[in-house]
């Protein structure tokens, strides 16, 4: 019984640690993205570029959190709790949407050259920029679903 007990303590210490870095990578994008939304109207300096890279960086890097932090330990069939896989499994289609999502933005703007664009590129990253920000409040309130869920909280 002990054995049991601790080795579903170490589990759940291993999804608090994962959800953690999660949110921690989460919170770093979003603000981010906020320091880059507030460089509008966009012009095609250092500082926005910068910004911009930044930003895209830490959107990849939290796409990755939330794939290898948390659904990965799900698929991969570490976590046990029924209403977390459950969880998981009926909004899963919906993140994999939004990760696709971050991923053609990224790989719009990862490489792109501000300073020597032409203006429709700094009109398109307004737009696509807002566009991205539906889809991350969308992502975290799913996000949050299966956070609630492993914190026993499901309904």
């Amino acid at each position: 019984m002990p054995s049991e007990y601790n080795a579903g303590a170490e589990r759940r210490g291993r999804s608090r640690e994962k959800l953690a870095t999660l949110v921690k990578t989460r919170t770093e994008t979003l603000s981010l993205y906020s320091e880059l939304a507030n460089h509008q109207p966009f012009e095609g300096d250092e500082v926005t570029r910068e910004a911009l890279q930044d930003f895209c960086q830490a959107l990849i890097d939290y796409a990755a959190s939330a794939h290898f932090q948390l659904y990965r330990y799900i698929s991969d069939k570490l976590e046990r709790r029924t209403p977390v896989i459950e969880v998981a499994g009926s909004i899963y289609p919906r993140i994999a949407q939004t990760t696709d999502m971050i991923l053609r933005f990224n790989d719009k703007y990862e490489g792109v050259d501000l300073m020597q664009c032409d203006g429709e590129i700094l009109e398109c990253l307004a737009a696509d920029l807002s566009s991205l920000g539906e889809t991350l409040a969308e992502r975290i309130q799913l996000e949050d679903q299966v956070i609630s869920a492993m914190a026993g909280q499901v309904h």
